[in-house]
């Protein structure tokens, strides 16, 4: 029998990565992905059979026992649909490899307790601590209380397509699923500056994800005849003009639950301040705002100027300059309101803004008998840890499944601390085996409480 860990470092080392431009996909990586994806979990595909969801996408079907026909001991029945079916999700790609890693990206080097590569955390960790829990519970025959289905996505790092064709291929089988759980938030160390318990930290909505392009244009020509306020210094007043200026902030539900439950635990002055988050969210706001740049995301619509291009040579001077911006869009703003300030604040009709891709902040979900259920898992296998719903700042996966189901979660069950968190996109990834071997636990436990 294969150790779990070797499952995961075989898949690690399968440089599954995605980018926008599909010419330039390694295909053939993904299919070696999915083919030692059967070979690591044989049972699971043997008995599952797995529906292809776009080019490289997955949707298992576990289906639930009998709710009229009582378990044997060893947990088999015969099958039917379930009234309260649970979807869990990882995607299967990664983002390209960036920085000086300390290892190889793709050699899932194994050393003093610790998996170093792309995608340990994000998140083929959790897709391989996934499949491993319900293998093992095939393996026992056991069959669980709610259909389970597995939706393993293969494009979310840029957005694509594999959720949204998910999300149409469980409506064309009429299901409503009870819960989601894609990845998100962590048993996470450092979370908030004074309190020192790790923050398990469950996200129950996420910020809208919206892209735009600004564009400037001009004759171009030589340098050596340079006219005044030419396509770049156009755009980059353009781009100055954005990154002076600011939405208005608000502290969203989730946010002021999470201060509520981590008040008590926080050192003095603090604590105080986070008690009083409810009633005092303007003042609490201000200190967000005033704590960093990680702080001030809870709180507002952020804008990130991140790529920009413009003339290929030195001598030359551009005909057209371009600047990308990624929004962050907080609970409670829309996407036309962001685009009514970035129209504002660029205050020039010479700047073409194009929207590249859009997307409206989740609605938040309740905390109800689906959270409660995984607050209570999380709380006996992570006893040292605070468990607190939150506001997640990236894009998921499972921002599409919210038109099929009011109650969809982030929340990763891994062990992490700050520089793990800060790896995640940049250099040096890494999990412990500690950690991963306590998700898989994690996972089984919560496939074994499902309520009949």
């Amino acid at each position: 029998m294969i150790p779990p860990v070797e499952k995961l470092r075989a898949l690690l080392r399968i440089p599954t990565v995605s980018t926008r431009d599909l010419a330039d996909w390694d295909h053939a990586a993904f299919d070696a992905f999915l083919d030692m994806l059967r070979e690591q979990f044989p049972l699971l595909h043997e008995r599952l059979p797995p529906t292809r969801i776009g080019r490289h996408g997955l949707l298992f079907h576990w289906p639930a026992r009998s709710a009229t026909q009582p378990a044997d001991e060893a947990g088999s029945a015969e099958t039917t649909t379930s009234a309260k079916p649970v979807v869990l999700m990882a995607h299967i790609d990664v983002v390209p490899v960036e920085g000086a890693w300390t290892h190889p990206p793709f050699g899932a080097v194994l050393e003093d307790g610790v998996i170093w590569g792309r995608g340990t955390l994000d998140c083929k960790g959790s897709l391989v601590a996934i499949c491993q829990a319900v293998e093992d519970l095939l393996t026992a025959d056991y069959v669980p209380a709610q259909d389970i289905w597995l939706s393993f996505g293969c494009d979310e790092e840029i957005a694509g397509e594999a959720a949204p064709l998910a999300v149409e291929e469980l409506r064309r089988r009429g299901v409503r699923p009870w819960f989601v759980l894609d990845e998100g938030g962590a048993v996470a160390y450092g979370v908030l500056p004074g309190v020192s318990k790790p923050i398990a930290a469950i996200g129950v909505t996420e910020k809208g994800l919206t892209s735009l392009e600004l564009s400037a244009t001009g004759r171009g020509g030589h340098a050596s005849t340079p006219a005044r306020n030419g396509p770049t210094a156009r755009l980059a007043r353009a781009v100055t003009r954005l990154d002076r200026t600011s939405m208005p902030a608000r502290i969203p539900e989730a946010t002021v639950e999470l201060f509520r439950r981590a008040a008590p635990h926080a050192a003095l002055p603090l604590r105080y301040a986070l008690s009083a988050a409810a009633t005092f969210r303007p003042a609490l706001t201000r200190l967000l705002l005033a704590a960093g740049p990680e702080a001030a995301a809870m709180v507002r619509t952020t804008f990130a100027i991140t790529t920009l291009r413009g003339s290929p040579a030195l001598n030359v001077i551009a005909s057209t300059a371009t600047a990308g911006v990624n929004i962050r869009i907080l609970l409670g703003d829309t996407v036309a309101g962001v685009l009514a300030h970035v129209r504002k604040a660029v205050n020039d009709k010479q700047v073409s803004i194009r929207v590249v891709e859009q997307g409206e902040p989740s609605p938040s979900s309740p905390l109800d008998d689906a959270f409660q259920l995984i607050e209570a898992i999380t709380a006996e296998h992570f006893p040292e840890a605070l468990t607190s719903p939150y506001v997640m700042m990236a894009a998921t996966d499972a921002r599409h499944f919210t038109t099929i189901c009011e109650r969809v979660y982030r929340f990763t069950p891994f062990v992490m601390t700050r520089a793990q968190r800060e790896a995640i996109h940049a250099h040096d990834e890494h999990i412990t085996v500690d950690a991963f071997l306590a998700g898989i636990g994690w996972y089984r436990t919560l496939i074994e409480r499902l309520p009949a």
